[in-house]
């Protein structure tokens, strides 16, 4: 992975390393078995690597299509709106290949809504928190947040799964 533009624009800043972690989330599908990714792999946590890239197909959701752009949630969350375990528990059911095209779909349709605002500093249709509509600007940086410590986690799980542990 080339490392990002060293010199760029706050928002090609903030869009790069977010793009960043996000490939290193699908890279870290890459020749697993759909055993493997519905596996609890750390005896300290629940866990699963697919649980893991579900849970943030539904923030990229939550965050960009649903408080950004203000929309219903799409598929499959609409099913399961209030749900906030869902995500991580349904993942063992699905295919390694489901739940890539689940993550990309999301992301793909987060880039989108980014991309219909120009300046970092609007606000979002709906408040969070209960308070008020938080920025484009905290949006992704809280995707950033969001991505990089899960990925810390994908980490750690396939670090023992190249283990053999």
């Amino acid at each position: 992975m080339d490392h990002p533009h060293l010199h760029p624009p706050e928002r090609e800043t903030l869009e790069q390393f977010l793009e960043e972690h996000r490939a290193l989330v699908r890279a870290a599908l890459d020749g697993l078995s759909d055993d493997v990714a519905a596996a609890r792999l750390l005896p300290a946590t629940d866990m699963t690597i697919g649980g893991i890239v579900k849970h943030l197909a539904h923030m990229e959701d939550l965050w960009f299509t649903h408080k950004l752009l203000g929309e219903a949630f799409p598929p499959p969350w609409e099913a399961v709106r209030g749900d906030e375990t869902w995500a991580w528990e349904s993942a063992g059911a699905d295919t390694v290949a489901s739940l890539r095209e689940l993550y990309e779909a999301a992301c793909a349709r987060s880039r989108a809504a980014v991309a219909r605002f120009d300046d970092l500093g609007h606000r979002a249709a709906l408040p969070s928190f209960g308070k008020a509509p938080v920025s484009l600007r905290w949006m992704i940086v809280q995707m950033i947040r969001e991505t990089a410590q899960h990925r810390g986690h994908l980490d750690l799980m396939l670090d023992v799964v190249r283990r053999g542990a």
